[in-house]
């Protein structure tokens, strides 16, 4: 490889016009060639038997070009960004200048690198204080869950209904006098007070009794996730079918029994206190994380390439699919379900995606400014805890994570650690 010419002509975009000589260009050929023989056909040959000079007669001279630059270029690439020290995002634009046996392959990419950054003080963010205390109201609240979860639902006929109760209903929507999509349903149980949906709706079921077909005005707010729908008012023809309310067991002694492994309500509530507790140390730990990581990524000053977010974006649409995949559902499911669109799922995670590609980068100088180094007794003893993770031997483990990866991972959680150990806590 031959880094010809490399032009910056923008920020974070930079012109490389690569050469490939004749000799290497005409090595991959012959490989291309030997690896899809089996497959050729040329007339007054076996099949597969035709000589490299007859395929390229019968096809044209250069039927093997197109993987024989599939096969260079990648590796071309990479070792031209090496030469001009850039850390490679994207390849944007790929143009062929010459590709033949006499001279060789000669092309133009435009690439995409991570920018320079400046980052401010990252020891010494400052952080709030966070509550480990768990109050008795924390203990009620719980409580009072479990005494839900374990209540049962009775059918309610001498009252109309009230917040808390689950009412069936049959509903039509209308707007401007007309239905819309999405806004039928039939025998759909709904707990009043739960916020399922727009302002205004459950709160005016409220008073109307079993049997009762009636109407609701509400309106759409401004912020609604169907901008067809966003700020219209709308009419619904209601049908009260049922109104039901729970039913919760007596909070003693023999309901602890029922639900629990303790025999008095005071055993219970002492066990409840201590598992709220590390729930709430837990729940802190990752709300402390996440305040670092927006922190941290407010110090980055850089003009971040938005093929960067694009990317992230893609990460985080493609870690929702496979969390829904695992409830039998994906993203087309969920846009459809939602009533939004991929377009608008994209616009959702753009913050999020901005957020955590500055965080990266910050963690990236850090490392670079602290000269981490990896020693060998850190490196063994990561790949022996991934063992551990995957229940393989370290050697398995050698033979699909570099060491390369293995030192990232080290230097990403000193970087991370040097943050947190440096906080203030205000």
């Amino acid at each position: 490889m031959n880094l010809k010419s490399s032009n910056k002509i923008s920020a974070n975009e930079y012109e490389l016009e690569i050469e490939i000589s004749a000799d290497v260009f005409n090595k991959e050929i012959d490989k291309v060639y030997k690896r899809d023989i089996k497959k050729i056909n040329v007339p007054g040959f076996r099949k597969g038997k035709a000589p490299r000079p007859f395929v390229e007669k019968y096809y044209g001279e250069g039927v093997f070009y197109e993987d024989a630059i599939k096969g260079l270029y990648p590796k071309a690439i990479e070792d031209a960004i090496k030469e001009i020290n850039i850390n490679l995002v994207d390849v944007t634009k790929f143009d062929i200048l010459t590709s033949n046996k006499k001279e060789g392959l000669v092309f133009k990419v435009i690439v995409v690198a991570e920018p320079e950054i400046k980052l401010g003080n990252y020891k010494g963010i400052q952080v709030e204080k966070l509550n480990l205390e768990v109050t008795q109201e924390d203990i009620d609240k719980e409580i009072e869950e479990v005494r839900v979860r374990n209540g049962r639902l009775v059918t309610v006929e001498s009252r109309p209904a009230q917040m808390g109760d689950i009412v069936t209903i049959d509903f039509e929507g209308f707007i401007e006098g007309k239905p819309f999509e999405g806004g039928k349903a039939e025998n759909l149980p709904i707990e009043l007070g739960k916020k399922q949906f727009i302002e205004g709706f459950e709160e005016q079921i409220v008073g109307h009794n079993s049997n009762e077909v009636f109407e609701i005005n509400v309106t759409f707010p401004e912020e609604y996730h169907n901008e067809k729908y966003a700020g219209k008012p709308a009419t619904f023809k209601i049908n009260l079918h049922e109104i039901k309310e729970r039913e919760l067991p007596d909070l003693d002694d023999e309901f602890v029994k029922d639900i629990s492994e303790f025999d008095t309500l005071d055993e219970y509530k002492e066990d409840l206190k201590k598992s709220l507790k590390v729930k709430k140390e837990e729940q802190n730990k990752s709300k402390r994380e996440e305040e670092i990581e927006e922190k941290l990524a407010k110090l980055v000053e850089a003009d971040i390439p938005d093929v960067m977010i694009q990317k992230k974006i893609d990460e985080l649409i493609k870690n929702l699919d496979n969390d829904l995949r695992s409830q039998g559902l994906g993203v087309q499911d969920y846009v459809k379900f939602a009533g939004l669109s991929i377009d608008k799922i994209r616009e959702q995670f753009h913050p999020t995606a901005e957020r955590q590609v500055k965080f990266n980068l910050a963690i990236k100088k850090i490392i670079e400014e602290e000269k981490f180094a990896c020693t060998d007794e850190e490196i063994e003893s990561e790949y022996k805890k991934m063992g551990e993770i995957y229940k393989v031997q370290p050697e398995k483990v050698k033979e699909v994570i570099s060491k390369e990866e293995v030192e990232e991972v080290i230097n990403r959680r000193k970087a991370v650690e040097i943050v947190e150990n440096n906080v203030v806590v205000i």
